[in-house]
């Protein structure tokens, strides 16, 4: 059976290895990326370039996109030489970011009016397993749809789930990036009280991770907070980011989220601080030197 040709948008770390691992697997790409250096490592392979999001989405069956943020996605899909301007019908824009769930129904009840489908389908583990297309793939939308670009999906990830209607993947990534971006912050200022409390951070390290608490979230807070090391390769502007998504979907669900509140609080004043760009655990800097 004839593979579908693939366009892709956005080749940074994690979208970079992702399009290595489908060039590795025979599927014809089509890039694009602000980062040239990007392009131009995909198009040595074998990639094609295109000038506009519109000629890609024109030259492919299945449009890709791993993008930062809600804002940037709707900036392709909508330009004038966006990918609604140029999508096929019976083509599939799939999302591997982390968007905003009213976003993603939008786009795709814009995208339906011109034959088109919609898969969100965001991500889990690192880099290193999309290179190898191991990642975990939260997607969601029309049955049919996902259908469509399942085999596509099983060359990418190990666990390919399907979970409803188009959005549920970008709310159970919500969800899930609240939980563990709040678990992370809850333990790193456990151990920067415990540090300002003169109790060392290894016995506490191995009190806790000796019972219910224990977890790999906890063993990322105690890589820094004991050791100095990050390792959770996820950076406190993505966390931020992502709760603030978290809380405007619990607001368009009419509801409040108190405890996603105070760790939003948490990670803008670290961003405020300086340390945006650093892993999550380095919270604790912030906790360590915080006074009333």
């Amino acid at each position: 059976m004839t593979k579908p040709v693939i366009g892709f948008i956005g080749l940074g770390l994690m979208g970079g290895n992702m399009v290595k691992n489908l060039q590795k697997r025979g599927y014809e790409l089509n890039v694009m990326d602000l980062n040239k250096d990007a392009v131009a490592a995909c198009v040595a392979r074998g990639a094609n370039t295109v000038a506009t999001a519109k000629e890609l989405a024109e030259k492919s069956d299945i449009v890709m996109l791993c993008l930062t943020t809600s804002a940037v996605v709707e900036k392709i899909v909508y330009a004038d030489d966006g990918i609604l301007a140029g999508i096929k019908e019976g083509a599939v824009l799939v999302d591997f970011g982390t968007s905003i769930p009213a976003s993603t129904r939008k786009i795709g009840a814009d995208l339906a009016a011109k034959g088109a489908g919609m898969i969100d389908a965001p991500l889990g583990r690192t880099p290193a397993h999309a290179k190898d297309g191991l990642l975990n793939i939260m997607a969601a939308g029309d049955l049919d749809t996902f259908n469509k670009v399942k085999p596509v999906l099983d060359d990418q990830g190990e666990n390919v789930f399907h979970l409803g209607a188009l959005g549920s993947g970008h709310v159970t990534k919500l969800v899930n990036n609240f939980m563990g971006m709040t678990t992370v912050a809850t333990m790193s200022q456990a151990f920067a009280v415990a540090q300002k409390a003169g109790v060392d951070g290894q016995q506490l390290f191995d009190i806790m991770s000796a019972g219910p608490s224990n977890s790999p979230f906890m063993q990322f807070c105690k890589f820094y907070a004991v050791d100095g090391e990050e390792k959770l390769g996820f950076s406190i502007a993505n966390a931020n980011k992502d709760l603030g998504y978290f809380l405007e979907m619990v607001k368009d669900l009419g509801t409040e989220s108190l405890i996603a509140e105070g760790t939003s609080k948490s990670l803008q004043a670290a961003v405020d601080a300086g340390l945006a760009q650093n892993d999550v655990p380095v919270l604790f800097d912030y906790y360590a030197k915080l006074t009333k």
